[in-house]
């Protein structure tokens, strides 16, 4: 029988030599990515690719090159922003054509304002927004000035004609036409009669307007309030930074940074249409979420994580109902035991499961019941790879997530205390287990303080004369020793951020943990879970001082559990009601001027059962 393949015998030597793979032909086949390489699908061999990007984990995507190749794969990211500088320089090009009548040095003092809109102070900007209103209607005619050498003042004022000209482009209702120029940041303006004028303000905003998206400033403004740039010694807080580096590769996190940043910043500037546009887009943002987790494999996608957690800081902005933030919260907890210790090791997924670890603690703490945090491979794996260092606050963390499991015991022995199923015997039992738990776990958050607090690098907490002050309320507590009678305590002064947020929630779990201790000698009474209370309260004012953007969120449940310490009516929780009020007016969120009722960890409040995981609210 014939040869069934007779040219391959015919073939050469010499042509069988070239088939071989030269070194060049091998760095090109690897240059497709690592992921697609292990998948087996193709690569479109730019960084990140599009098939990372479609499975939702673009920071995966890695290159493997030859140390000698000078070639790189294409970065998307860059690519995207040299095309937008390009409009951008198009644009400004265009319009200094149909504006050269117009004052050079008033178009670079609004540049220059509009450039530096997200550090403006919301104190100064509420007031100067009703100067720009005043103005568009002709009842200020005279243009607001800011130099760019104003420093801090200057500042306010950019922030303040900005958001004169963004309320313009938002009327109660907006058409798809309309919402599609919102996005791209090409708005049609209602110009008022004074705008053709070389005095008005508002007219040169206006043209300005084109230069830069607005919504690329909202979420500038965001991220710096949710995710601000701090030293180290601050903690961590880039997590939402870096993915808003990544939106762009997702349909649902592009809508959701977009509701909430448009809604934030209206709600920071006291604009009612600004912010009821940012709302309109959350119904959207919020069926995307549900078809995510809906899809195996989307629902593990990091973009779909950061989606919820975006939802999260959201409701501690608009609190759209009582429950809605602790929704959030305990949603992306299942999502995030749903995607397993090993997809938090890099990454945005890690720095979302370890900056916000506290949350995700306390959300435990709120549900009374064994979380799977406690576990071994959910307290080490996460930090496997050294992605980033377990500190002070972590080695306590890793403590007090055995605390919710020991608030589960206490609860099922109450409800079994009367219980004639179990006799006295098997009840017995069941305390004196629960009991030495509890000794134990409170022995080892004493030795965690006299090992990490007492000897912190840069000193512990001082204690100083606290003074009455006009920018901060002045906390007052009872003297027990003299019969209950009112007096000042010293407040305390910390090294840096981190050590500060570290105690509160020190105090906030020795206090909770306490709750379940009934042991006849040796438990924490009613005056030391007091002094525990007090504690937070006279660090309240050194971190809200000191504490860059929203990262007095950090303290949002230490500060609940120091509220139901403290009884009705007394001085202490008119302190803390001051407290709410000052930190909803500089930081704008809505969840502390609620007293944030829904973070209460007592037994049987309404929140023991987590909601589900979104809620249209």
């Amino acid at each position: 029988m014939g040869n069934p393949y007779p040219q391959a015998v015919l073939v050469p030597d010499q042509l069988r030599k070239k088939t071989a793979l030269t070194s060049s032909q091998l760095v090109r086949q690897l240059r497709s990515c690592k992921v697609c390489r292990f998948r087996k699908v193709k690569c479109d061999r730019v960084k990140p690719c599009h098939a990372c990007c479609a499975h939702g984990y673009p920071s995966k995507c890695a290159y493997d090159t030859d140390p000698e190749d000078t070639l790189q794969p294409i970065s998307q990211v860059d690519e995207i922003r040299n095309l937008r500088d390009e409009i951008c320089e198009l644009t400004a090009t265009i319009n200094s054509r149909e504006h050269q009548t117009r004052n050079p040095r008033r178009l670079a003092q609004l540049q220059n304002l509009f450039d530096v809109i997200r550090s403006a102070p919301l104190d100064v900007t509420n007031r100067i927004v009703a100067d720009v209103r005043r103005s568009r209607w002709g009842k200020h005619e005279e243009a607001i000035s800011v130099e760019p050498a104003n420093g801090a003042e200057g500042a306010k004022h950019r922030a303040v004609a900005l958001r004169s000209f963004s309320s313009h482009g938002h009327d109660d209702t907006i058409d798809t036409e309309d919402e599609a120029d919102y996005r791209s940041g090409h708005h049609d303006f209602s110009r008022s009669s004074s705008e053709d004028s070389e005095d008005s303000s508002y007219g040169s905003i206006c043209h300005m307007g084109s230069s830069k998206p607005m919504l690329e400033v909202f979420i500038e403004r965001f991220v710096d309030a949710f995710s601000p740039e701090v030293h180290t010694k601050a903690g961590r807080a880039g997590a939402l930074r870096r993915a808003a580096g990544i939106r762009m590769f997702s349909p649902i996190l592009m809508d959701a940074f977009e509701s909430v940043a448009t809604a934030y910043f209206g709600r920071s500037i006291q604009d009612p249409n600004l912010e009821a546009s940012g709302f309109r887009l959350y119904p959207r943002v919020l069926r995307g979420l549900q078809q995510a987790l809906q899809d195996p494999e989307r629902s593990k996608a990091e973009s779909t994580l950061v989606t919820v957690i975006l939802l999260m800081a959201f409701e501690s902005v608009e609190r759209t109902a009582s429950g809605s933030l602790l929704a959030h919260v305990h949603g992306a907890l299942r999502l995030i035991e749903h995607r397993g210790p090993e997809n938090h090791i890099h990454g945005v997924e890690h720095l979302l499961y370890t900056e916000l670890r506290p949350f995700w603690v306390s959300a435990a703490f709120i549900t009374r019941r064994p979380c799977f945090l406690a576990s071994e491979e959910w307290i080490n794996l996460p930090w496997s790879a050294n992605t980033s260092n377990r500190d002070i606050l972590h080695y306590l963390l890793d403590l007090a997530v055995e605390v919710p499991a020991l608030l589960g015991q206490f609860d099922d022995l109450q409800m079994t205390a009367d219980s004639i199923v179990y006799s006295v015997h098997e009840m017995t039992v069941k305390q004196t287990s629960l009991w030495d738990a509890v000794a134990d776990l409170t022995e080892r958050f004493c030795q965690w303080k006299t090992q990490w607090v007492d000897t912190y690098p840069d000193g512990p907490p001082r204690e100083v004369e606290a003074l009455p002050s006009e920018e901060f309320p002045l906390f007052q507590c009872r003297d027990f020793r003299t019969g209950g009678g009112l007096m000042t305590p010293t407040k305390f002064v910390y090294p840096d951020l981190r050590l500060a947020q570290t105690m509160c929630l020190y105090y906030a779990v020795r206090l909770v943990l306490s709750s379940t201790d009934t042991r006849p000698a040796g438990r924490i009474g009613p005056l030391d879970q007091y002094a525990l209370g007090c504690g937070i309260c006279r660090t309240l004012e050194w971190y809200i001082q000191n504490a860059a953007g929203n990262m007095i969120n950090r303290l949002a449940f230490p500060v609940r559990v120091a509220w139901e310490v403290f009884p009705e009516g007394g001085p202490e929780r008119r302190f803390m009601l001051d407290v709410f009020k000052l930190v909803e007016k500089r930081h704008a969120l809505g969840l502390w001027g609620s007293g944030m009722s829904e973070l209460s960890p007592r037994a049987g409040s309404p929140q023991a059962e987590p909601p589900e995981v979104v809620q249209n609210g």
